[in-house]
């Protein structure tokens, strides 16, 4: 019974409340309705002490999880590399030349999800039968049992066993044709992936693109126009981030505390906030008559504590310029009703002013999560469309 009551009233409350220019509006307000019970439920099952916020997320997508299953057109296979699931994608067409690879790193806020999900799987069938290449996916060991460096660890280790002449050799890929790609968190995974690799020279192989969908590229502002603008927005709130930023590197709730008034980052360290200045980083319409607000700094101890918070390893924003200069030719999805919007804009403006070459795809009806909304229930056309458009990019230019 509280449930049949409940759910009409919070979907009224969702039709009465939204008022962004969507396409599709009924299957968006659906979707943000569903988000927002499952974020409701999550939070009081964690609060009655039956299980925790992100077990009961793992529940809910197991029936998304794909065996790997090979069809006429590709061979599917999961491989334990380095104690870490890695799925396989690799074209059955025969062929003369090299292929190319695509690593993907999937999104999930490091908290939940797998490369095995329905529309990775679908992503990457149709990436193997258009481009004829081979795509992997590794997995990487999740928040809040692991912490911060182990997510970082998994993947760098993958990528080093992989960028090898022997392993490319193995699935008879061209190590002149490599791309890093991923969505959300693992976006920002593979934007630092791709800054370490270039500048490893551990690594021989250098990847010739790198594609980031809607990535999370720094923890150092938590008041930027876009955090204020989708502080409840779709899919992906304020409070959920900065409780999954968190948790990537601590249980310890004083620093997501520090984090919601943006009071975490020492006067020791101001020096980095000109990687975060949206004042000179965002294009003028994307300020919209925001005001820079004057930082309160917070303890010394918070970095001490979690240096991982300041650290341009895992926050690519932050890097240095000569760092950013060596980066290779850039895919950029951003989209307007998106609280990580920002993250990518600035990024797109640190490449290019330091002559990276940049194609940027902004999405105005576009929200966090939009780019995968392609299965039952949400199966969006703007999420089959930017598929699309993202494997001819990469058709085009690797």
């Amino acid at each position: 019974m509280c449930l049949m009551i409940s759910c009409p009233l919070l979907a009224w409350y969702m039709h009465t409340s939204f008022s962004a220019n969507f396409e599709q509006p009924w299957k968006i307000m659906m979707i943000h309705s569903l988000t927002k019970i499952c974020q409701l439920t999550g939070t009081a099952l964690e609060k009655l002490g039956l299980m925790s916020y992100w077990k009961f997320f793992d529940i809910l997508i197991q029936g998304q999880i794909t065996a790997p299953i090979s069809d006429e057109n590709v061979t599917v296979t999961d491989t334990i590399v380095n104690d870490i699931l890695v799925r396989y994608y690799v074209p059955k067409r025969k062929s003369h030349e090299l292929k190319r690879a695509i690593i993907y790193f999937h999104g999930g806020g490091s908290s939940f999800g797998s490369i095995a999900l329905l529309h990775y799987d679908t992503f990457a069938r149709m990436a193997v039968n258009k481009l004829d290449a081979v795509v992997v996916g590794p997995d990487y060991r999740k928040i809040p049992k692991y912490h911060h460096p182990i997510q970082w660890n998994d993947a760098y280790d993958f990528v080093k066993s992989f960028l090898q002449p022997e392993t490319l050799a193995k699935y008879g890929v061209d190590p002149t044709r490599v791309c890093i790609l991923g969505d959300s968190s693992g976006a920002g995974l593979a934007a630092a992936m791709t800054q370490q690799v270039m500048g490893a020279p551990e690594i021989p192989i250098k990847p010739k693109i790198q594609a980031l969908i809607y990535p999370t590229l720094q923890m150092l502002d938590t008041d930027l126009p876009s955090y204020r603008e989708y502080e409840h927005g779709i899919m992906l709130t304020k409070a959920l981030l900065i409780r999954m930023m968190r948790e990537f590197h601590t249980t310890d709730e004083s620093l997501e505390q520090a984090m919601k008034i943006n009071q975490h980052i020492p006067a020791e360290y101001s020096h980095l906030l000109k990687f975060v200045n949206w004042t000179t980083l965002l294009p003028e319409r994307f300020k919209k008559g925001h005001l820079y607000t004057k930082r309160i700094y917070g303890s010394s101890e918070i970095v001490e504590k979690f240096p991982g918070i300041i650290d341009p390893i895992i926050n690519p924003l932050l890097a240095n310029d000569s760092t950013v200069s060596f980066l290779p030719l850039t895919y950029m999805l951003t989209c307007q009703h998106d609280i990580l919007r920002d993250d990518g804009l600035m990024y797109v403006s640190r490449l290019r002013s330091n002559g990276v070459q940049v194609f940027h795809e902004h999405i105005e009806k576009g929200f966090h999560g939009s780019f995968f909304s392609i299965h039952w229930p949400f199966d969006l056309d703007l999420g089959w469309r930017l598929i699309g458009n993202l494997i001819s990019w990469i058709d085009k230019n690797l």
